[in-house]
């Protein structure tokens, strides 16, 4: 008997603890501590900076924890399934912008007309815990419309993109601003960040020709200031490139649309000499050949990758029908007027 006593004394001290330890995880005062520290993470949150996810993870984390002590612990949450339906929603919804957090990405490119996506983005910030895919995700830029209003207001984008499928067949879309393009849950958008490309081929001593293009500086945010610098592939030489053109492309006084001026040249400067180039032209370097082939567009897109946004969406949706039902139930017990 003294056996079955002990026994029975050190479950009920087990039970105790586990009974006070989900009392305290499910206290008040930890739920303000949770919304302050949330509060602070927000604050605090700046990716580029290297503060990232877990500023917001880990009070998230914490509030979830809370949230389910909350629900095992509360008689009368466990009595009332509307209420019950209502905490199991927000429980997802905590751990659903956590998990998000953890495995999201945001990212920039550009790429000229005729140009693959390779997988190389020009800027990105994402999750610890997400593990990129993009080299899969390619995709090449067949070319894009964009017009303009008076006042040169852009309207609309339309860009035609091509892919291959996991079947290996060739499909086409028009994607824009507000319409993606989505490969293996990315989603490529573009942007207002556009302009213009120059194409060269480099043909350097004894090596295979190279055929690539620079991208100049945005249009016409940066009407006035079409140059950059870039470097001769397998060289240690700069070249300053400036494009000039005399036509006017975007009429403020009239719709217009973006295009590839008619007459155009390109002035480079590198090692202490200026040049003029126009499609065709060449211009012979000690380190080789340069070959200006001609002008095209660019073309800036936006990525975003987050999978939870749908699995978000419903849980809003169960949470708000669970919450109309525990009111309808609640007024509907008595009539409204008395």
């Amino acid at each position: 008997m003294n056996t079955i006593t002990a026994r029975a004394s050190a479950t009920a001290v087990t039970v105790g603890v586990a009974a006070n330890a989900l009392r305290r995880l499910a206290s008040t005062r930890l739920t303000l501590l949770v919304i302050a520290l949330l509060a602070l993470g927000v604050m605090l949150y700046d990716p580029s900076a290297g503060r990232g996810a877990w500023l917001l993870v880990a009070p998230l984390t914490l509030a979830a924890l809370n949230l389910l002590g909350a629900i095992l612990s509360n008689g009368v949450l466990r009595r009332n399934a509307a209420l019950l339906m209502f905490h199991f929603a927000l429980l997802a919804i905590v751990v659903l912008v956590a998990a998000g957090r953890l495995t999201y990405l945001k990212g920039q490119l550009e790429l000229a007309e005729g140009e693959t996506f390779s997988g190389q983005l020009t800027k990105m910030e994402s999750g610890p815990w997400h593990r990129s895919r993009l080299e899969q995700a390619a995709f090449r830029n067949d070319g894009y419309r964009i017009r303009y209003a008076k006042g040169v207001k852009r309207a609309e984008t339309r860009n035609a993109v091509q892919w291959l499928d996991d079947s290996g067949q060739s499909q086409h879309a028009v994607i824009g601003d507000h319409t993606p393009l989505t490969r293996l849950g990315y989603h490529f958008y573009t942007s207002f960040n556009k302009g213009f490309a120059p194409v060269f081929v480099w043909q350097g001593r004894g090596a295979a020709p190279q055929r690539g293009s620079i991208n100049l500086p945005s249009y016409p945010i940066h009407e006035y200031g079409q140059a950059l610098t870039w470097t001769l592939p397998g060289t240690q030489t700069p070249v300053w490139t400036m494009l000039q053109f005399d036509e006017v492309l975007l009429d403020p006084l009239r719709p217009s649309e973006l295009r590839v001026p008619k007459r155009h040249s390109l002035v480079l400067r590198l090692a202490g000499e200026r040049h003029e180039l126009t499609p065709g032209m060449q211009l012979a370097l000690p380190e080789g050949v340069l070959t200006y082939e001609r002008l095209t567009l660019w073309m800036g897109y936006t990525v975003f990758y987050d999978w939870t946004l749908p699995w978000l969406a419903a849980a809003c949706f169960f949470a708000v029908a669970a919450l109309a039902w525990y009111f309808w139930r609640k007024f509907a017990a008595q009539p409204w007027d008395a």
